[in-house]
């Protein structure tokens, strides 16, 4: 059986997708909450890529009152009215890598398109002015209070965010562009926006005071992306087609895309949410791919991690307060805010009595594709070879040939070009962590790294290894730390047979030296 209906794989106009025939699911709901909450001017983050302009197409085409548009959906049965209202509508994701004159020409371009649409034409010239006037000609013109929407509004300062020369003069522009909207506050009947960041200095947080931040908020956690629930019903066929082409069962199905790509939380309680461009790809193309970190390569996160001195294995894995991480990038202190909001982390569990949040890496995708990135710091130009040795790695242990698997290793460490900040403990830790977590691409693998050892779990389809790494000790003192008592439950559990290995990291050979495998 071949689905029914087309997957909206980088499509965000709401418009198209109902009139032709894409999968929508169903968030109008949320939508009519959003509108009739009491709040007028209401910001939403979330990560690129999670449906954020097409929720902005969505109010575009509600507020217009297209109520052809919305037959079968949740708000159907909610509004009555469907009063149309006046609406402008701002993109600023393509107002990237720009100085100030080319911003200035970006805002006056977006200005001209919207004051075109109203027949609206103006000598005037600062942007601020010019949002003023239209948005006061529209009200006069319709007798109705205008919508704005502003869709990415941060785009035009997320490349510069850690720059102290450039950041400045682009958030004045930016600042001086948005703040009409609270002088305008008689004349407007919604404000929306979204974007990736907080930034606190913007006018938008700083003047407009009454705006609503529901980006954490429990009741709109699942405004984006796709949840658990929605998949199952409302992609149901779409499952079976999956199923089928990758000759599983619909169990096991879920199973590999619930690994991949789901695991994000924007508020805590939370229902599981599926990274949607991920999800709808795999749909797309009948199999589990790198989409989402494939899609945008992270260059300015990877110079980040650099800057705060962050090693692999801290990337996640930690307990913060919600003012560590959901807080404005441009003030950060840490990278925890910019790999939270840019969906490198994500929200795992919250302690209420310390009012502390569990922030770690989302799922597999996000996993392999972060290690894959921080791979060149360790191998340089062997880098192809890496990731072979890890696919081999992994056929052998697969095949339950640990002997030749550690054979394999020993013999890429050897090549790995020496540098000269190779030459202390740690890197050898970090470089064996981003290793065998690549290879979860293949086995089920859990690492940890306490001080001067690594810990690794891989579990296979017929066995279990316990992987004792020591520096510069011996096999046997290697051995003797694997304290079966040390692993989760979920091991102890699976009833597999378990095999302990114990390894020793030879530090002038810069390789591994002897092993024990019982």
């Amino acid at each position: 059986m071949e689905p029914y209906r087309l997957y909206p794989v980088g499509l965000q106009t709401f418009s198209e997708l109902r009139t032709k025939n894409y999968l929508y699911i169903d968030k109008t709901g949320y939508v009519y909450r959003m509108t009739h909450s009491g709040a007028k001017y209401v910001f939403l983050s979330r990560p690129r890529r999670f449906g954020k302009s097409l929720l902005v197409s969505t109010l575009h085409a509600y507020f217009e009152g297209r109520k052809e548009l919305f037959e079968g959906l949740t708000i159907e049965n909610l509004e009555k009215e469907w009063t149309t209202y006046p609406v402008l509508r701002f993109d600023m994701s393509l107002g990237k890598h720009m100085d100030r004159e080319q911003l200035e020409r970006y805002l006056d371009f977006r200005l001209k398109e919207q004051e075109e649409l109203f027949g609206i034409t103006t000598t005037l010239q600062d942007a601020n002015n010019r949002l003023t006037h239209l948005i006061t000609t529209v009200y006069r013109q319709t007798g109705r209070q205008v919508v704005v929407l502003i869709d990415e509004y941060d785009a035009p300062l997320l490349d510069v965010v850690h720059e102290e020369k450039d950041l400045p003069v682009l958030r004045n522009v930016m600042r001086n562009f948005y703040s009409p909207l609270k002088a305008c506050d008689p004349y407007l009947r919604f404000v929306f926006l979204t974007g990736i960041t907080k930034f606190s200095q913007l006018s938008i947080f700083s003047e407009l005071n009454n705006i609503r931040n529901i980006s954490m908020l429990p009741e709109y956690a699942a405004i984006c992306g796709i949840t658990q629930e929605e998949m199952e019903t409302q992609m149901s066929p779409d499952l079976d087609v999956l199923a089928t082409r990758q000759k599983k069962t619909r169990e096991e199905t879920l199973q590999g895309l619930k690994e991949r790509y789901d695991g994000y939380h924007f508020s805590w309680p939370s229902p599981d949410i599926y990274n949607p461009f991920s999800l709808l790809n795999a749909f797309n193309d009948r199999r589990l791919n790198s989409y989402w970190f494939g899609s945008g390569t992270p260059t300015y996160l990877l110079e980040m991690l650099n800057k705060y001195h962050v090693i692999p294995q801290e990337i996640g894995g930690r307990w913060v307060t919600a003012s560590a991480f959901d807080a404005p990038t441009e003030r950060m202190t840490s990278i925890t805010p910019l790999l939270y909001q840019s969906g490198y982390i994500t929200i795992k569990d919250y302690d209420e009595l310390a009012d502390l949040y569990y922030l770690d890496l989302p799922n597999k995708e996000v996993r392999i594709g972060l290690m894959e990135s921080l791979l060149d710091g360790y191998v340089g130009r062997e880098r192809d070879e890496a990731v072979t040795t890890v696919a081999f790695l992994s056929r052998a242990i697969i095949q339950d040939k640990m002997d030749e698997a550690l054979r394999l290793l020993r013999t890429f460490l050897s090549t790995v070009p020496y540098c000269d900040n190779t030459d202390y403990e740690g890197h050898y830790q970090q470089m064996l962590y981003v290793i065998f977590s690549l290879m979860g691409k293949f086995v089920d693998v859990e690492i940890r790294t306490p001080r001067g050892r690594v810990d690794i779990v891989i579990r296979t389809a017929t066995k279990l290894y316990l992987l004792e790494l020591k520096l510069d000790k011996s096999a046997d003192e290697a051995m003797h730390q694997i304290d079966l008592k040390n692993y989760p439950e979920r091991f102890a559990l699976c009833g597999l047979p378990i095999v302990k290995v114990g390894i020793n990291f030879d530090k002038e050979k810069r390789t591994l030296g002897e092993w024990r495998i019982e």
